[in-house]
């Protein structure tokens, strides 16, 4: 039998308040037209590990991000990002917990997708 103490979870039992690393599965859009972007629009990620503090990061810049659940996020993307055609860096960042358990890692940043713009 498996004893859980407060404040402990199912990823480590001795890491309470750690948090686990996003993992970005995918985008959507994955591709736009530059002479075709429009003011603003949405950009989707799918993915898990997301929580409440978890934010997109666009080609560097942190967003306002809205979680709409553990596995989906979105944010609005304006056309003044995207100064021309090429390849953008999409990541979901999630800070660290406040942990002070030693060997727990918390949070992170997740592997990178790429929004295209022809």
């Amino acid at each position: 039998m498996l004893l859980l103490l407060p404040g402990c979870n199912a990823l480590n039992p001795l890491c309470g308040s750690a948090r686990p690393r996003p993992r970005l599965d995918s985008i959507s859009p994955t591709t736009m037209v530059f002479s075709q972007l429009p003011p603003s629009f949405v950009l989707t990620l799918t993915g898990s590990d997301f929580v409440s503090s978890s934010v997109v990061v666009f080609n560097g810049a942190t967003l306002a991000t809205s979680v709409i659940s553990h596995t989906q996020l979105t944010a609005n993307i304006t056309s003044s990002m995207i100064s021309g055609p090429g390849s953008f860096k999409v990541e979901v960042q999630t800070p660290a917990g406040n942990t002070g358990d030693l060997g727990c890692t918390s949070g992170g940043t997740s592997s990178a997708q790429i929004l295209t713009v022809n």
